[in-house]
C-alpha cells in the first residue's frame, strides 16, 4: 500500500512539471561584476527553473543550508514562488532533473573563487569555500533579474544558457564605509546597508564609530561616552557655520547591537572592520571625560562639520591607557583581525602650548628635521603605542595615509585617501595599503555636475564614470611592490546625509562600478559593455526599493 502511494505522488510530481505551461523568459550572465570566463557550451540547452525545481546542498552543515535558504530568498525576490530546499545531492536516476546544486569541493583555489556549470538538466555552484559559493549565488541572483519578466513574475519560468562559469576576485580586500557620527542610521539600516554590499560582492563594511559630533558605540568601561559623547545639541544648517538648528542629534549602538551586526555580516562573508579615531576628532569623547584633552575644557560635542583643534592630550599617560581599555572593549566585539584607528586630520596647535606634551617631546628625544615637526612625531610615536597594543593582542592596525607621517609603526595598514600617494609610500616601505581617493571614491561627493535638483552634499565631483576608471595599481610601483595593494574602498561621509534613503542615493549605482574595480581583472573592464549590464543591476535596486541615481542615463560624465 505504501509502495502504491509513493508511485503515485510521484506520478503526480512529474505530471505537474510537465504540464506547467507557463511561458519561458530568456536570462543571461550580464551581471555586474562581470565574471572572470563565461564559455558557451556549444550545442547544449539551458537550465530552466520553475516550481518543480529544488535547491540542494552538500556538505549537509548549517552554513550550506544558511546559503541555500539564501538562494531560495532571492528567487522568491526575483520570481514570486519559493523553491524548496533539500540536503544532499541527487543522483540522477532519482530525477531527470537534478536541480540547483550547491557543492563544496577539496582543492586548493582560493576560497572566494567558485564555477558555475549550468546543462538542461542541472545546474552547479561549486566551490573549496562557502565564500565561493555565496558570490556564485550572487551571480544567479543577479542572472535571474535579466529576465525580461512584465506583470506577474509567478506567471513565468526562467531558461539560463548552458555556460560554464569560473571566477574569482582581482583583490582580496573589497569594502565601503559608512560614517554613523555624523547622522546616525539604526541597526535595521545598518543590515540594508550590508545587504548591498552583499549583492556588490564586497567583503568588508568599514563602520566609521566615533567622532567629534557624535560617539556611536557603547563601552562599558566609559558609560558617559554614550551618556554624554553621543548627543550633539544642534548641527549647522547648510553650509552656514555661524548657524545651528538647536535640533539634538543622538544615538549609539549597544554592544549587543554591535554583535548582530558582526553576526549578520558574518552570514554574508562580511567582516565588520570598526574605526574608532585617535588621537584627532574626538571631541565627542573629550565631551565626556574633558580631563584628557589639553586644555582641560569644558568641551561639546561639535555641531559644526571640519576639523576641532581639540584633540587628547596624547602627554597625559592616562591618554593611552583611555585608548587601550576602549579597544578592549571593542576587540572583545569584533572578531576582524583589523582595527582602524583613524590618525588623520589631527591638528597639533595644542600640542604646540601644552605643557604635557612638550615635557613629552624632550622625554622622547623628539626633533624636528627637513620632513617632519617634532608634534608629527609626537603623533607617530601615539600611533606606534597603539599599534603594539593591538599586535599584542594579535590584531592590526589600519589609519588614514597621515600615519605615514613622522614614521609608520611596523605592522600598520595604510588607507590612502589623499590620493594615491600614501599607499605608494606605504608600498615602498613594505606596507598594504587600501585606495579609497577622494576624487573617486567618496561617494559624499556629487554625482551630477547640474545640481540644481541635487541633494545638498559636502562638493566635488564623482560620477560614476569616474569611478570606473580608477585603476588600483599605481605606475610607480614595481612588480613585486604591486603586492601591497591590498584592494580598494568607497566612503560615505555624511555631514550632509540626514536620512538612509540619501545614503543608498549616494552609493547606487556608483557602487557597481566599484565592484567591478575590486573584483574585474583589468583586461576585463570596459565602460561600455557595464553600461549595457547596469539596467540588469537597477532592476534589483527597484525589486529591493533601494533609491538610486539615473545620473549615467541623464548627465553622463563630462570633461572638468
Amino acid at each position: 500500500m505504501k509502495s502504491s502511494l509513493l508511485l503515485a505522488a510521484t506520478a503526480a510530481v512529474i505530471m505537474s512539471a510537465c504540464s506547467d505551461n507557463r511561458p519561458i523568459v530568456e536570462a543571461s550572465f550580464d551581471v555586474i561584476p562581470q565574471p572572470q570566463s563565461i564559455d558557451t557550451i556549444a550545442g547544449r540547452t539551458g537550465y530552466i527553473i520553475s516550481r518543480s525545481t529544488e535547491i540542494h546542498y552538500a556538505p549537509e552543515t548549517s552554513e550550506m543550508e544558511r546559503h541555500a535558504r539564501f538562494l531560495q530568498q532571492y528567487a522568491e525576490d526575483i520570481l514570486g514562488y519559493r523553491i524548496p530546499i533539500k540536503a544532499g545531492i541527487p543522483t540522477k536516476t532519482r530525477s531527470a532533473d537534478s536541480g540547483i546544486l550547491l557543492k563544496l569541493e577539496k582543492g586548493d583555489a582560493q576560497s572566494e573563487a567558485y564555477d558555475i556549470l549550468v546543462s538542461s538538466d542541472q545546474m552547479w555552484i561549486t566551490s573549496t569555500g562557502t565564500a565561493g559559493i555565496f558570490y556564485g549565488i550572487q551571480t544567479l541572483r543577479k542572472a535571474l533579474a535579466t529576465a525580461p519578466i512584465t506583470g506577474n513574475a509567478d506567471g513565468f519560468r526562467v531558461s539560463l544558457p548552458a555556460v560554464h562559469i569560473t571566477d574569482a576576485p582581482r583583490f582580496a580586500y573589497r569594502g565601503m564605509h559608512l560614517d554613523v557620527c555624523r547622522h546616525f542610521f539604526p541597526i535595521d539600516s545598518v543590515k540594508t546597508y550590508i545587504d548591498m554590499l552583499a549583492l556588490h560582492n564586497m567583503n568588508t563594511f568599514h563602520w566609521h564609530l566615533s567622532d567629534d559630533q557624535g560617539w556611536r558605540i557603547e563601552i562599558k568601561q566609559y558609560p558617559e561616552l554614550t551618556s554624554i559623547g553621543s548627543v550633539r545639541k544642534g548641527t549647522m544648517i547648510g553650509r552656514d557655520f555661524s548657524s545651528n538648528d538647536s535640533i539634538p542629534v543622538s544615538g549609539y549602538f549597544t554592544q549587543e547591537e554591535a554583535h548582530e551586526v558582526v553576526r549578520y555580516a558574518a552570514e554574508r562573508h562580511i567582516q565588520v572592520i570598526p574605526e574608532i579615531e585617535m588621537p584627532g576628532h574626538m571631541q565627542g569623547a573629550l565631551a565626556a571625560y574633558p580631563q584628557l584633552g589639553c586644555t582641560g575644557g569644558p568641551y561639546d560635542v561639535i555641531g559644526w562639520w571640519g576639523i576641532s583643534d581639540d584633540v587628547l592630550c596624547v602627554g597625559n599617560p592616562e591618554v593611552v591607557k583611555f585608548c587601550e581599555n576602549i579597544l578592549d572593549e571593542i576587540m572583545d566585539i569584533f572578531p576582524s583581525k583589523y582595527i582602524h584607528i583613524g590618525g588623520d586630520e589631527c591638528p597639533k596647535v595644542r600640542w604646540e602650548k601644552c605643557p604635557k606634551c612638550q615635557a613629552k617631546v624632550r622625554e622622547l628625544g623628539l626633533q624636528k628635521d627637513k620632513q617632519f615637526s617634532a608634534e608629527q612625531k609626537l603623533q607617530s610615536w601615539f600611533t606606534h603605542q597603539i599599534d603594539d597594543y593591538l599586535t599584542a593582542h594579535d590584531h592590526t592596525a589600519i589609519g588614514w595615509d597621515e600615519i605615514l607621517e613622522g614614521g609608520i609603526s611596523d605592522n600598520a595598514v595604510v588607507m590612502s585617501w589623499r590620493g594615491v600617494e600614501g599607499a605608494v609610500e606605504a608600498a615602498h616601505q613594505g606596507h598594504h595599503s587600501i585606495m579609497v581617493p577622494t576624487s573617486y571614491f567618496y561617494f559624499d561627493y556629487y554625482q551630477r555636475r547640474n545640481r540644481e535638483h541635487e541633494p545638498l552634499s559636502i562638493g566635488g565631483y564623482v560620477p560614476i564614470e569616474k569611478v570606473y576608471s580608477f585603476n588600483p595599481i599605481p605606475e610607480a610601483l614595481t612588480d613585486d611592490e604591486q603586492k601591497y595593494i591590498w584592494g580598494v574602498q568607497a566612503n560615505i561621509w555624511t555631514e550632509y546625509i540626514h536620512t538612509f534613503n540619501h545614503v543608498q542615493y549616494m552609493a547606487l549605482p556608483r557602487m557597481g562600478a566599484l565592484a567591478e574595480v575590486q573584483w574585474c581583472q583589468p583586461e576585463q573592464k570596459d565602460y561600455t559593455r557595464f553600461f549595457a549590464n547596469l539596467g540588469n543591476l537597477t532592476h534589483l535596486y527597484d525589486i529591493y526599493s533601494w533609491r538610486w541615481s539615473r545620473q549615467a542615463y541623464e548627465e553622463p560624465m563630462t570633461d572638468e
